[in-house]
């Protein structure tokens, strides 16, 4: 995130309680895995705070943020939207969720044989791993996370898709080099959208009418 360790590790913590609220007003056993995204978010904010005070390097709190950011939130977004969204969406969340994997795996796999840098560039933190075909997981990247979202079929993950897509154009537009921590900042703080739609009437369970 911008600013400092001190921006992080607030933030963190909100978004961290936001998340435990999340699961707790959800409703379906299904809905546990995308409610407690902001839950990851927010714990991801407060290891980055990690980072800050360590100066950047390649020690355990970069090495346990870009896991989280890389391989473990490009399959956690599209298997939870997959576990919540209604039966008639299901079929077409399968391709975001075979890019999810795809891509899941070759950042696992950068992880495991590249070393992960993270440097502090004035308020913001950059984030340097040698990635083959950066491009093509970008865009596998942004199919299985933004991309599931907006094809949930939910009008709550729909708006938090079109956030986090606008957040992904304003980042990479303003922070090119340091696009992935500030988007994860910006998805961080948008994933609050997932209170209202931890606490909705799943559809088929309206209250019944009054006499």
């Amino acid at each position: 995130m911008c600013w400092s360790a001190t921006a992080d590790l607030v933030a963190g913590t909100a978004i961290a309680a936001t998340g435990a609220a999340c699961v707790l007003r959800a409703r379906r056993a299904r809905d546990l895995p995308l409610a407690a995204l902001p839950l990851l978010l927010g714990a991801h904010q407060i290891v980055e705070s990690a980072v800050w005070r360590a100066d950047g390097g390649s020690g355990p709190a970069t090495v346990a943020w870009a896991v989280i950011a890389l391989p473990l939130l490009a399959l956690w977004v599209p298997v939870g939207v997959l576990c919540a969204a209604p039966p008639d969406a299901r079929r077409r969340l399968l391709l975001p969720l075979a890019a999810g994997a795809a891509t899941s795996a070759a950042l696992g796999y950068a992880l495991s044989v590249r070393p992960v840098t993270a440097q502090i560039r004035g308020h913001t933190l950059g984030y340097v791993l040698d990635l083959p075909r950066p491009g093509l997981l970008v865009a596998g990247y942004l199919l299985a996370t933004v991309g599931s979202l907006l094809l949930s079929g939910d009008r709550w993950l729909r708006w938090l898709g079109a956030l986090a897509a606008t957040g992904a154009a304003v980042c990479a537009a303003l922070w090119r080099l340091e696009f992935i921590s500030t988007w994860c900042a910006f998805a961080a703080v948008c994933s609050v959208v997932l209170l209202g739609w931890s606490g909705r009437r799943p559809a088929g369970n309206a209250a019944p009418a009054g006499p």
